[in-house]
C-alpha cells in the first residue's frame, strides 16, 4: 500500500495546488518542479512510499539529511505544494501510486497539475507549444488563461497517465499541461514555458524563471543522467504524452 507521512505538521494548507514533477520527456516537469521548491525555498513536507519505488535514500549537497526518492514540499503562503521525485515510478505501482495521491488531493481539497513533455524536434529558436486538458470542471480555467487546446488526439502515459485516470474516475478537478519537448535530452526551455504559461496562471505564482534560460546548459548536464536512466527504463515509467493517429 502506498502512504504518505507528513513530517512537518506545522505546515498549514487552504485547499492547495499540487505540482507534479515525475519524470518523464525531456524532465520537463522535474525541472520545473524543482525550480518551484528551489525558487520559493519550499518546506519538506511529507513522504510518499509504496510498492514498487526504490529503497534509496536521498541527500542534499552540505547536508547530513536523508531523505526517501519521493516527497512532497510545501510553501504555506502560496498555498502551494509540489510533487519532487528523484526515481521514475514503476508500471507496477502507478496505480496505487495514482490512489494514494488522489487519497490525499480529496483530503485537501487540492487541485492537482499534472505535466507531461511530447516529444517533438524543435527547430532553432523554436518556443515549445503548450496544450492543456482537465478533468472535472477544470476544463474552463484553461480556457480563462487561453491555454490552448491539443491539434492532434492523444494520450497521457505512464504515472502522469495513471494521475490524470485517477482524477478522472473521481470526477475531481486537475490539470493536464502538455508541452513540446525535446525527446532525447532534459529541455529546460520547455520547463520554462510550462511554468510561465502554465504553472503561474493556473496556481497564481510568479516565480522567476530567468535561470533556467541562463543555466540551461548547466540544468541540462545535472539532468542527463537521468534523462538517459529515463530512455533506457521500460515506457510504462515515463511520463509522456503522445499522438494517437487512428491509421498507421
Amino acid at each position: 500500500m502506498a502512504s504518505v507521512t507528513v513530517v512537518d505538521e506545522d505546515v498549514s494548507l487552504d485547499q492547495p495546488t499540487l505540482i507534479e514533477g515525475l519524470p518523464g520527456v525531456g524532465l520537463v516537469g522535474k525541472i520545473a518542479t524543482d525550480h518551484l521548491v528551489e525558487t520559493f525555498d519550499m518546506t519538506y513536507y511529507a513522504s510518499i512510499d509504496c510498492e514498487g519505488l526504490p529503497r534509496i535514500s536521498v541527500y542534499e549537497e552540505s547536508s547530513r539529511d536523508l531523505r526517501p526518492p519521493v516527497r512532497l514540499y510545501a510553501d504555506e503562503e502560496r498555498d502551494l505544494v509540489a510533487l519532487q521525485s528523484d526515481v521514475p515510478v514503476s508500471a507496477s505501482a502507478s496505480s496505487d501510486f495514482a490512489s494514494c495521491v488522489g487519497d490525499w488531493l480529496a483530503d485537501r481539497d487540492a487541485t492537482a497539475i499534472y505535466m507531461s513533455g511530447l516529444p517533438h524536434q524543435k527547430e532553432a529558436d523554436e518556443v515549445p507549444s503548450l496544450y492543456g486538458v482537465a478533468t472535472g470542471d477544470a476544463g474552463d480555467r484553461l480556457d480563462d488563461h487561453d491555454i490552448a487546446l491539443p491539434t492532434e488526439r492523444g494520450a497521457v502515459s505512464g504515472p502522469t497517465g495513471a494521475l490524470l485516470h485517477e482524477s478522472g474516475a473521481r470526477d475531481r478537478d486537475a490539470f493536464g499541461l502538455i508541452v513540446e519537448s525535446d525527446p532525447q535530452f532534459p529541455d529546460p526551455e520547455a520547463a520554462r514555458v510550462l511554468i510561465e504559461h502554465g504553472i503561474s496562471p493556473l496556481a497564481g505564482v510568479e516565480p522567476d524563471t530567468d535561470d533556467l534560460v541562463e543555466h540551461a546548459e548547466e540544468i541540462s548536464e545535472q539532468k542527463e543522467q537521468l534523462a538517459q536512466r529515463m530512455q533506457e527504463a521500460d515506457t510504462d515509467e515515463s511520463s509522456q504524452a503522445q499522438s494517437i493517429r487512428m491509421f498507421q
